[in-house]
């Protein structure tokens, strides 16, 4: 089995569990060049990795310096990770992700906080219990920099918001936070239950059905079709096509959604427009539909 290892608690924490459980473990470690420590902290995990019997695999990334680094630097990280890897998130991490994607307008998926396809083994453990278990067992970790730079938004829900709501509530957010993600992830489930027997391409079952069932059917139709997951704001305006508000949209990778006698279709990039006007803002009468 594959498992991410930075060389911090958490991962550490996965691996030891991992091999105490008999399995035979493969770490991956993505040393993304980002401080001054990354080669120290890549030779850390390698020791880390040697220690519990483990294979090691470094994979080295390039990353310019710009805008959403963080954003960027994750998705690197898991590009150069094997699909089927496990990671040390644990519930604290699964907590900050609900209100990162909270405070994006994330909708019910971001409250469920899905972190892409990767296993996540730990999601029931504390933070200060993987840290607890590496002290017990007498391994020494590494503390990535980037994890007190205030500069992420990430940093700053970790080290300042979460305090805060814990001070309000005068109790604990991360167990609340994480049973809110499980009834998030509950509904979801049912949504997508529902969805499936929505036909995503008539216009008149979309406009028919819920707003949240026929926006699933969307987004799951899209990304099967164009290879990538579609934002709300692209959702809303394909459910705009569908109701006749307006004639055809733009959505992800250049494709077009288009509408005609109450059928939607997905125009690849290159595709001729058959009709009406380009643009995703044109309105055009329901009778010209």
């Amino acid at each position: 089995m594959a498992c991410g290892l930075s060389g911090g608690a958490d991962s550490t924490a996965l691996v030891a569990l991992a091999r105490a459980a008999g399995l035979q473990v493969t770490a991956w470690h993505v040393n993304h060049g980002l401080h001054s420590a990354a080669e120290v902290h890549a030779r850390a995990a390698h020791e880390i990795a040697e220690r519990f019997g483990a294979g090691f695999e470094l994979r080295r990334v390039q990353l310019e310096a710009g805008p959403d680094l963080e954003a960027r630097a994750r998705s690197a990280r898991y590009a150069a990770l094997p699909d089927d890897v496990l990671v040390g998130h644990t519930a604290d991490d699964r907590a900050e992700t609900v209100l990162f994607n909270v405070g994006r307008g994330g909708g019910l998926a971001g409250a469920a906080a899905p972190h892409r396809s990767v296993g996540r083994p730990l999601l029931g453990l504390r933070r200060f219990e993987t840290r607890a278990l590496c002290r017990q067992l007498g391994v020494a970790t590494v503390h990535d920099p980037m994890n007190d730079d205030p500069s992420f938004a990430r940093v700053v829900i970790r080290n300042e918001v979460m305090p805060a709501l814990a001070r309000a509530l005068n109790r604990d957010p991360v167990p609340l936070l994480n049973r809110h993600a499980d009834l998030a992830s509950q509904a979801l489930e049912t949504i997508a239950e529902l969805a499936e027997s929505v036909d995503p391409t008539n216009a008149a079952e979309l406009s028919a059905a819920a707003p949240a069932v026929a926006s699933q059917a969307l987004r799951s139709w899209i990304s099967e079709t164009v290879g990538a997951v579609p934002s709300a704001a692209c959702i809303d305006r394909v459910l705009d096509v569908a109701a006749g508000r307006i004639i055809a949209t733009e959505i992800s990778g250049g494709h077009r959604v288009a509408r005609t006698a109450q059928r939607l279709r997905i125009e690849p990039r290159s595709a001729p427009h058959r009709a009406g006007p380009r643009s995703d803002q044109s309105s055009v009468p329901r009778s010209g539909l």
